[in-house]
């Protein structure tokens, strides 16, 4: 499965932006998707996260409340909106995916940025 991340950019405190994973083929009902993001100097953290057969979905406290990750079955696409964005989210965001919970993350997409200013 390949994924192709978009929907970064340059935005203002406060602001919203909304990202953007297809992926090329249908993930399977047990694969789930999840946004991860790396600011420089700073390790790569899994942001959300959603299972692709039930929805169900997992939340960082840093974007819990701001961020809402969903999926179009008919597109292949998960996204993730993010509202009332601030500096902190600055970072590139990467999408990838796992065919089994028990799976290490196995496919990644390109990241695409988001710059927040202050």
């Amino acid at each position: 499965v390949q994924l192709q991340a978009s929907g970064g950019g340059l935005v203002q405190a406060g602001e919203y932006l909304r990202l953007s994973c297809a992926a090329s083929t249908r993930p399977f009902t047990s694969a789930s998707v999840g946004w991860f993001r790396q600011a420089p100097g700073k390790e790569r953290e899994l942001v959300s996260r959603i299972y692709w057969g039930t929805g169900s979905t997992y939340y960082a406290d840093s974007v819990s409340g701001r961020f809402t990750i969903s999926k179009d079955n008919d597109r292949n696409t998960v996204y993730l909106p993010m509202n009332s964005l601030k500096p902190d989210d600055t970072a590139v965001y990467y999408c990838a995916l796992k065919s089994i919970p028990q799976r290490d993350w196995e496919n990644w997409g390109q990241g695409t940025l988001v710059t927040v200013s202050s």
